[in-house]
């Protein structure tokens, strides 16, 4: 990657159909860099206190050392790093008694998207939704945490399509970010009952479906508030 807009091949963060020779924004790249990081911290391939080099990040990304820089500043603005003096870069710590106000807060604002700016899906979201379920039913026979995870964060961002309220996309993706690393630290450490917890996973997305087919967005929105609020339970049930 270059700091110019023009085409990349294979760009980090970027899906299977746009890895062709697509043309990219600068902003596109800084995206796509950004979405990258993200997901390896989430997916625990960068863990908590490990040291983020902008050097090294830059060689690996093909580009100069400022995009990287503002890369990092939003992650640090997301939580996910800290800026530490003398020291660099670090990912933050996935604390579940730090983020207990952040995942209540994430209860509570999925609520909405079942009311603010909501979006009727069609076919084509219909059709990604059940290819995520058949995912996941695969997943109660030969899941791992991070194939789990990996899946998990696809429901997300393709749920997060059904309202086009920006500012509280906005929010819930920090939310979710932030707070994803705990179910997989936990998971993980065998603290939880991993085919249990891809049982739950499955029969939320069935009823996803059922409600979208229906046509109640409300519904999509409350059934996706309790199993956050379950799930949240769950994990402090277990670090108790």
């Amino acid at each position: 990657m270059s700091d110019n807009a023009g085409t990349a091949r294979g760009a980090p963060g970027m899906s299977r159909g746009q890895a062709d020779d697509v043309p990219l924004t600068v902003k596109d790249r800084h995206a796509a860099i950004h979405t990258e990081i993200r997901q390896r911290i989430c997916l625990l391939d960068y863990p908590p206190g490990a040291q983020l080099s902008e050097v090294t990040l830059a060689e690996e990304f093909g580009t100069s050392r400022t995009p990287i820089r503002r890369v990092l500043a939003r992650l640090e603005e997301e939580g996910l790093v800290q800026s530490v003096h003398g020291v660099g870069t670090l990912v933050t710590d996935a604390d579940i008694t730090e983020l207990q106000q952040e995942y209540r807060l994430r209860v509570e604002l999925t609520a909405l998207t079942g009311r603010l700016d909501p979006v009727m899906p069609g076919e084509a979201f219909l059709d990604r939704l059940q290819s995520l379920i058949d995912r996941a039913t695969e997943m109660t026979r030969t899941g791992t945490p991070r194939s789990f995870t990996e899946l998990d964060m696809d429901v997300f961002q393709t749920l997060l399509d059904l309202t086009e309220n920006d500012p509280l996309r906005q929010i819930l993706e920090r939310l979710y970010y932030k707070t994803k690393r705990l179910w997989l630290v936990r998971a993980i450490k065998a603290e939880l009952d991993l085919k249990e917890e891809y049982r739950i996973f499955l029969h939320e997305l069935e009823a996803i479906q059922i409600a979208l087919h229906s046509g109640d967005l409300e519904a999509v929105a409350q059934l996706q508030r309790a199993h956050i609020s379950m799930s949240f339970n769950r994990l402090l049930r277990h670090r108790d």
